[in-house]
């Protein structure tokens, strides 16, 4: 008697085990991959949009009076135009543009953008076209939304950061992000997960005046840009329609 309610019990434990214990560990297998999913997604977004966007991303050393002014700047022409913020290149006796496969090339200032949007236009001789950027609509973004830098922050080239954008001041015309920014990351982009410009990275808030980053930084609303590139395009039109007369 013993023997056999023994053996029952056995039999009811390994069914209730079997029945109801295998679904739990089925359960927690298929919520693991499925966050691991989710992660590499995005991982592979941001990976994606690097792998395309910096070989459209150069290095820019302007050589001033009291030293070196390093920047980064948006291919936007595969002829060689480069959109960069003006503060980079401010007086500049020599600027020295880098691409993204190491080649050097003479930047010449094309034009400056003479307001608090600190934007300016120089040009490279490349030998074979180049990379361009893709823009976005500044008049899209949200708080919230995340976003990409890509810069040569402190010389470091290349160097991707992420964030999202964390107030957008509309009266001084302003994105601010926590993504990273740096100096050496002036001029550079500011991307929407569609791997878009839609900012042009331009300054940090340092109230104790540290150089480095401390989670505030702020980005010229691409469309402001947009703006600047077309009116520029406008008058070198009417000037080389000029000199041909």
């Amino acid at each position: 008697m013993y023997k056999t309610l023994r053996r029952y019990f056995l039999l009811l434990f390994l069914f209730i085990f079997v029945n109801f214990s295998m679904p739990a560990v089925d359960m927690f297998q298929n919520i693991v991959p499925k966050a691991s999913a989710a992660q590499n997604t995005e991982e592979g977004i941001f990976t994606k949009i690097y792998e395309r966007i910096t070989p459209a991303i150069v290095a820019i050393d302007a050589q001033l009076d009291e030293g070196v002014s390093s920047g980064t700047g948006c291919v936007i022409d595969s002829k060689g135009a480069i959109l960069t913020s003006s503060h980079v290149i401010s007086k500049a006796k020599n600027i020295e543009v880098t691409t993204a496969n190491g080649q050097s090339y003479k930047g010449e200032v094309v034009a400056v953008l003479k307001d608090k949007n600190d934007l300016a236009i120089i040009k490279i001789n490349p030998k074979n076209p180049l990379p361009v950027i893709s823009f976005g609509n500044s008049e899209n973004i949200k708080v919230g939304q995340r976003v990409l830098a890509i810069g040569n922050p402190f010389g470091f080239r290349g160097t991707l950061t992420t964030g999202i954008i964390s107030r957008i001041d509309y009266q001084r015309k302003k994105i601010q992000t926590d993504a990273a920014i740096n100096p050496g990351c002036s001029g550079g982009p500011l991307l929407n997960l569609d791997g878009e410009v839609i900012g042009i990275n331009q300054s940090i808030y340092n109230p104790d005046n540290n150089r480095s980053n401390i989670g505030i930084g702020f980005a010229v609303p691409v469309n402001y840009a947009k703006d600047f590139i077309s009116l520029t395009k406008s008058k070198m039109a009417s000037a080389g329609t000029s000199r041909r007369r």
